[in-house]
């Protein structure tokens, strides 16, 4: 099976797209993974002309934020003015995760307003009480200024609580 993108016949790894459907994954070849995540060479991503009509929404969205990406290349800018994707998958392929540095203790970025779950028994200081493992904090807030604090209620206490003891529901 070829690689989702290039069409590369070399090992593929799945690849997951964010924003969207929760595990929607794309096959991808290491070249395409690393160019995505990294530098791209505009010459590389030409393949897009073909695999951007792929019936797969994951693959659609990668070829159309790659597009997005090279848009100073003429040629990209005239493959994305051609794409089609029906609202759902334009939305999708629109929502870019930012990264705002806070992950969980298993390295999965957090965002503003999502639930996690405590791993570890945490003794809340100043309200006199100890926040148990297992408790689930929801409609959390990013600390700004800090990757490894987020906010959240415990027992109706509104408390900081450090990133490393939580994981992402």
């Amino acid at each position: 099976m070829p690689c989702a993108l290039c069409s590369a016949d070399a090992p593929l790894t799945a690849y997951a797209v964010t924003g969207g459907p929760a595990g929607a994954t794309a096959e991808l070849c290491d070249t395409c993974i690393a160019q995505i995540e990294g530098e791209a060479d505009a010459n590389h991503w030409r393949c897009l002309s073909s695999s951007m009509w792929s019936e797969e929404p994951a693959v659609q969205v990668l070829a159309a934020r790659m597009l997005t990406r090279l848009s100073d290349q003429d040629w990209a800018r005239d493959l994305a003015d051609q794409l089609w994707l029906d609202d759902d998958t334009r939305a999708w392929a629109d929502n870019v995760p930012q990264d705002t540095g806070h992950k969980d203790s298993n390295g999965v970025t957090l965002s503003q307003g999502d639930t996690v779950v405590l791993i570890k028994d945490l003794p809340v200081k100043g309200a006199n009480f100890t926040a148990k493992r297992g408790t689930a904090v929801r409609g959390i807030s990013l600390v700004q200024d800090n990757p490894g604090q987020i906010e959240g209620r415990v027992e109706g206490q509104r408390i900081v609580i450090l990133t490393e003891f939580v994981k992402k529901r």
